[in-house]
């Protein structure tokens, strides 16, 4: 059985497919020699010439292993699909292709998961990005700290090492929308954390914008946890009942004074304001939870590999070892 795998999912990443590969190779054959690895790369069905560059890398090296969907799937799904597809004893979710997350750390990773740990979270400690987004990442990964039923560190992402008797219960819920993250974290509490920097990629846009962005946290935030329902919940009642008494003061108001009426009207009017976006800001958060269900049940049909490489190859050379 394979030691480690590697996953990578991209998408039109054609520039940097070639340094990935290598760079890994080298640190894998300088750091952990004699451990056997595959590195995965689930192809979101590139539009540029990203699926031609795997070819070529695959045929090169026999451990490095390619997915191509039939349409693209999105990050998590992506993934998703290589932990689908891995067959490590240990898993590295996600190295990116744009080496962000520097393969330099996956000896670190490895010699904590020897220790025993089942999972070695990366801690991104520094970011190489501009001062608002990691403004905007530290206050929403305290906000995921905070709330999430499991332990997940702080400025984690799913560039960690897994043990594999973490991944098959993953791979076995079949998430549609898998926050990959929030469920290695909510798996076990034996795990460890590897700080290092998190760097600037150097060819290439993200493939990420904002909206895409937005809806992965979104995802993660109420998959992770209940506690949004419950508060809504408890301030829901809270506010009806502060209604009530609004309404029974203005009804005494109204038996006393004519004039006590008269004078309500503005308030009930800001008030029932602020109740209404109340509402409709309650509402379109259980709207959030209703889509995250409708998506575990009703379906879209899954993807289906276009084409796969190397797989049968490489297991045969590990079942003649």
């Amino acid at each position: 059985m394979i030691e480690l795998s590697i996953i990578t999912p991209c998408y039109n990443e054609e520039g940097n497919l070639t340094l990935c590969v290598e760079r890994t190779l080298e640190v894998m054959t300088k750091e952990l020699p004699g451990v056997s690895f595959e590195h995965i790369f689930c192809d979101n069905y590139s539009i540029d010439g990203s699926f031609n560059e795997l070819k070529k890398l695959s045929a090169r090296y026999s451990h490095v292993k390619v997915i191509r969907n039939s349409r693209n799937i999105g990050p998590f799904r992506n993934m998703y699909r290589g932990l689908e597809a891995s067959t490590g004893k240990a898993i590295i979710p996600m190295l990116p292709a744009d080496l962000q997350d520097p393969p330099e750390v996956i000896p670190l990773f490895y010699k904590e998961w020897k220790k025993g740990f089942h999972v070695v979270f990366g801690e991104r400690t520094n970011r190489k990005e501009s001062f608002l987004m990691r403004i905007l990442r530290s206050i929403y990964y305290r906000i995921i700290r905070r709330f999430a039923e499991g332990e997940i560190p702080m400025n984690s992402g799913e560039f960690m090492l897994i043990d594999r008797s973490v991944a098959d219960p993953i791979i076995a819920l079949d998430d549609n929308y898998p926050y990959i993250r929030g469920l290695v974290a909510q798996s076990t509490t034996n795990s460890s954390s590897i700080p290092y920097t998190w760097g600037k990629r150097v060819i290439g846009k993200s493939k990420n914008n904002f909206f895409s962005l937005l809806d992965q946290a979104i995802n993660g935030f109420i998959s992770t946890s209940r506690v949004p329902a419950r508060i809504m919940l408890v301030t829901g009642f809270m506010i009806s009942f502060l209604g009530i008494l609004g309404g029974v003061v203005s009804f005494i108001l109204a038996l006393i004074s004519n004039q006590g009426v008269q004078r309500g009207v503005p308030t009930l009017i800001v008030i029932l304001f602020i109740f209404g976006g109340l509402q409709l800001f309650f509402i379109g958060l259980v709207g959030e939870y209703v889509i995250s269900i409708h998506s575990q049940v009703r379906r879209l049909p899954r993807s289906f590999d276009l084409e796969s490489i190397n797989f049968e190859k490489l297991d045969n050379e590990n079942r003649n070892e």
